[in-house]
């Protein structure tokens, strides 16, 4: 099917797991990832006749939920949810090991705009500009964001080895 046939359904049947693994990621808690792709996936039905480029509605539903994220931040405030669910379930795969774990736990404290660029740049592998297009910033800002998260992995987790990624990738 090429991309101005795709339907949304179908578009939703095939990103549905990528899709929520970075609403997961975003959110950082299961229940919130759900929320927040069903809204975003809701905005992206209801917009789906008007977007040119079928190819590109991920971008457009990484776009909507990093600005919603952004958006619940700024009315919350700096509140970070501690609640352990009961029954841990299916961590997205990030609970397989223990430098997992730990590294997850950090990421979690971080504001949501760094987690946001750290999830867009090293999880969905997106460059600096197409980061600053979905969040709405200037490319110095996805570099400075990326910069001072990284950093403060770093401190919070000295024995962890984050030399992988780079301060030149940022």
């Amino acid at each position: 099917m090429s991309a101005p046939e795709i339907r949304f359904e179908d578009f939703m049947a095939a990103r549905y797991g990528p899709l929520f693994r970075t609403a997961y990621l975003l959110a950082g808690d299961p229940v919130q990832a759900e929320d927040l792709l069903q809204d975003a996936l809701a905005s992206t039905c209801a917009r789906w006749g008007s977007l040119r480029d079928k190819g590109a509605a991920d971008a457009y539903v990484r776009q909507v939920m990093a600005r919603a994220v952004q958006r619940q931040w700024r009315r919350r405030g700096r509140e970070v949810s501690t609640a352990e669910l009961p029954d841990a379930g299916h961590g997205g795969g990030l609970d397989v090991r223990a430098d997992q774990l730990a590294l997850w736990a950090a990421v979690r404290r971080l504001p949501p705009r760094m987690r946001a660029t750290l999830v867009l740049r090293y999880v969905d592998d997106l460059s600096v500009e197409d980061t600053a297009r979905v969040l709405g910033c200037s490319t110095g800002s996805v570099k400075s964001q990326t910069h001072h998260a990284l950093k403060r992995l770093r401190v919070a987790l000295p024995d962890l080895q984050l030399a992988a990624v780079s301060e030149e990738q940022s």
